[in-house]
């Protein structure tokens, strides 16, 4: 059993403003194209479908035509609802469209159906787990305490109905202990959210979301895909891929991953204004990624970041790294202030405030401004 695992989608996303959505539809039909080519028997989308409760008619399009090809292939897909998502929508629908093979995990009310899939072992089931959190579990079961996101899922999973000696299969969309995290992902402070990986050991793979880096937890069975784009710059030096699990006999299973290529990459570049204005027309060709450039010009370029995109379209961020960035120095009351001059004072604001004393330039165009306001 062939089985391609996705997750946190976030349909719809904006970047530093920029929408994703162009690029969202182009690694979809990429992914479409490698399920066609493994020939998969089931696409697994572990949560965080959209990157919004409501999602924009535009991002639900894109959802759509990805569920309408993979119904058109005869593949089944099984989608669980993520912590981003709104339960009650992606469920839409999801008695109507099972019968296309488009499996929509219900709005969570205890009870996890499994769908079966069979091969020449037997049967696989898949079991749809939603985001659950504590209040939610406590309102079902009653007589049990679930008083934080280990108990909740530890009580959901409890009560899933298996077979032990059938292969079972979890897609679920949750944050287990000691898996790595990037900047784009949403965290809950202090780790309240943390669910440790032994609550999934009843089941032969479990398919996670949430976590935005491809990464395993505990054993290679349990495993995050990580996201099919970029989404920070944290994530630039991340290869992106989708996760192709084989199932064979009983304990059986294989995992690898097929890389993705973006239609734009994001990645950083770094120099002096001058430089980064040169790159572009001997060596990088690449202009139209999504950038975080770093400057490391001493002094401040008027405009850089529309200068810059004049060369570099998809610049979505403009840093500086020079000694007024790399120290910062405490500015403390003022003590003898009325012993300075005017000149002095702001000298010495400046040196504080830019790591740097005046230049001489500087010094002459601040004691002419001081000069003149003393004047009017």
């Amino acid at each position: 059993m062939k089985l391609i695992h996705l997750s946190d989608l976030h349909i719809g996303k904006r970047v530093n403003e920029f929408s994703m959505l162009e690029d969202q539809r182009y690694i979809l039909r990429q992914i479409l194209a490698i399920t066609e080519q493994e020939q998969a028997q089931g696409v697994l989308v572990a949560g965080d479908v959209y990157d919004k409760p409501v999602p924009s008619a535009e991002a639900v399009q894109v959802f759509d035509d990805f569920l309408t090809r993979l119904a058109e292939l005869g593949v089944p897909v099984f989608v669980v609802s993520g912590n981003h998502d709104c339960a009650e929508r992606v469920a839409f629908g999801a008695r109507l469209m099972s019968g296309r093979g488009v499996y929509l995990s219900p709005v969570y009310d205890g009870n996890v159906a499994g769908i079966p899939l069979g091969d020449e072992y037997g049967e696989v089931v898949v079991h749809l787990l939603p985001y659950v959190r504590p209040a939610v579990v406590r309102h079902i079961f009653e007589e049990e305490e679930a008083g934080s996101y280990q108990d909740a899922v530890r009580i959901a999973v409890s009560h899933i109905e298996m077979d032990p000696d059938k292969r079972n299969v979890l897609v679920a969309h949750q944050f287990v202990t000691g898996a790595s995290r990037c900047e784009s992902e949403e965290i809950l402070v202090g780790g309240l959210d943390n669910v440790d990986v032994s609550v999934f050991d009843p089941f032969d793979y479990v398919a996670l979301g949430h976590i935005h880096s491809p990464q395993h937890v505990g054993r290679e069975t349990v495993r995050y895909c990580g996201t099919p784009l970029k989404y920070s710059f944290s994530e630039a030096g991340q290869e992106k891929s989708v996760t192709v699990v084989e199932l064979g006999e009983k304990g059986q299973v294989k995992i690898r991953t097929v890389p993705l290529r973006p239609l734009r990459d994001m990645r950083q570049i770094r120099g002096t204004y001058l430089e980064l204005t040169a790159l572009c027309s001997y060596k990088d060709t690449d202009t139209k990624d999504y950038i975080q450039a770093v400057l490391t010009d001493e002094e401040d370029v008027p405009d850089g970041l529309k200068k810059l995109r004049v060369i570099y379209p998809n610049l979505m961020r403009l840093e500086y790294d020079n000694q007024r960035t790399r120290v910062s120095q405490e500015i403390l009351g003022a003590c003898g202030v009325e012993k300075k001059s005017e000149l002095e004072l702001f000298e010495e604001f400046y040196e504080l405030q830019n790591n740097q004393p005046f230049s001489g330039k500087q010094r002459e165009f601040v004691e002419q401004l001081i000069q003149k306001i003393q004047e009017r």
